[in-house]
């Protein structure tokens, strides 16, 4: 039985990382906000939603992929961002009544995961901001002056903005 001290797994979705080239500006700052805030932690991002980032940027031009790739690449080496596949279990419980059947199926594999590994899923994904009764927090606008990168990576970010994904995307 987990204690008090008990500490979530944070997970990661794919809207979640794409939202930090986002065309809407309180989207695209509050996701950066949340990766430079864990910077130096940890966070989980299941194969699938890897996968789905990848997907929608091969479909931009090969240019904006070039600006894009090299910042993703270095995000993924300096943070600790822990790519696990799906286990049965996981499968099992995205098809739970109590899952809405509105949600696309790679979201309710999701919180089928972080659902049976007691996680915290954050997302920029509306339809899941929409969905309660689950552990999952929606970002929130960031106020203040915008979180920065350490150098290298500020500036890989800021080549990156290059590509910017639109919100029915996310």
């Amino acid at each position: 039985m987990p204690s008090d001290t008990h500490v979530r797994d944070e997970y990661a979705d794919a809207a979640l990382f794409l939202g930090m080239n986002s065309e809407d500006e309180d989207v695209r700052r509050a996701c950066k906000a949340f990766f430079v805030d864990r910077l130096d932690g940890s966070i989980v991002m299941s194969l699938e939603q890897v996968g789905r980032c990848d997907d929608i940027i091969w479909g931009f031009s090969r240019e904006l992929q070039d600006a894009y790739y090299p910042f993703m690449d270095n995000l993924h080496t300096v943070m600790d961002i822990r790519r696990l596949g799906y286990e049965e279990a996981d499968v099992l419980r995205a098809t739970d009544a109590e899952l809405p059947r509105s949600l696309p199926v790679h979201e309710r594999l999701l919180l089928g995961m972080v659902r049976g590994r007691e996680g915290l899923l954050h997302t920029a994904s509306p339809r899941l901001a929409a969905t309660t009764g689950f552990a999952l927090r929606a970002v929130a606008g960031a106020d203040g002056p915008e979180a920065l990168f350490p150098e290298p990576l500020e500036s890989l970010y800021q080549q990156s903005l290059a590509l910017r994904v639109p919100a029915e995307a996310l």
